[in-house]
């Protein structure tokens, strides 16, 4: 059974195929805005549910919307994708030798014994960074990796240098928990492996 994936993103197409799900991805544009007041799990939440839900909308209604976003959360400031290289490199120097915490939230709509249906999962993970000198993350920069992540390092990149410590999930740190996304499919009868 086949999904659509409502991300543009290559590493949430990389890691659905890993575990044998076939997919067809569906472009959709949602507003990535915190509300006032809105903590970070629910704003990391609220956009994965919302991007399953314009997916489902724009498609043919025929099989599961799955929707996903990650964040990097730091203290409990939510660092997003980066305006620029400055502020890559500003990003990366505020992480260099602390822990923060990475949290991807997965949402799949659809239709499940008839009836609409929409569930959700979290994934939060811990990351330390050892120390990263300016001259690293000028370099790390000028390779183009931090443009468009969260936070602007991509786990499963060069950055992977820069890791000291992780707990939680690695699949969850790229963009999309393995684990919570085979549960959710699961629950909507979609094979996996």
């Amino acid at each position: 059974m086949a999904i659509y994936l409502a991300s543009q993103s290559p590493r949430r197409r990389e890691l659905l195929g890993q575990i044998g799900v076939p997919f067809d991805v569906i472009s959709v544009d949602v507003p990535e805005q915190r509300r006032p007041a809105e903590v970070a799990a629910q704003f990391v939440e609220r956009l994965a549910l919302a991007k399953a839900r314009a997916g489902w909308q724009h498609s043919a209604q025929d099989r599961p919307v799955l929707g996903a976003d990650t964040i990097v959360v730091l203290d409990d400031e939510v660092l997003g994708k980066p305006a620029d290289r400055a502020d890559a490199e500003a990003m990366l120097a505020r992480l260099s030798g602390r822990e923060h915490r990475v949290m991807t939230a997965v949402a799949l709509v659809g239709d499940l014994a008839g009836e609409g249906h929409e569930a959700m999962r979290l994934s939060i993970s811990r990351v330390r960074f050892r120390v990263i000198t300016a001259a690293e993350r000028q370099a790390y920069c000028a390779t183009g990796e931090p443009d468009d992540k969260a936070g602007a390092y991509a786990i499963q990149g060069r950055a992977a240098v820069f890791v000291e410590h992780l707990e939680g999930s690695y699949s969850g740190v790229m963009g999309l928990p393995v684990f919570e996304t085979a549960d959710l499919l699961m629950e909507f009868a979609v094979p996996v492996i």
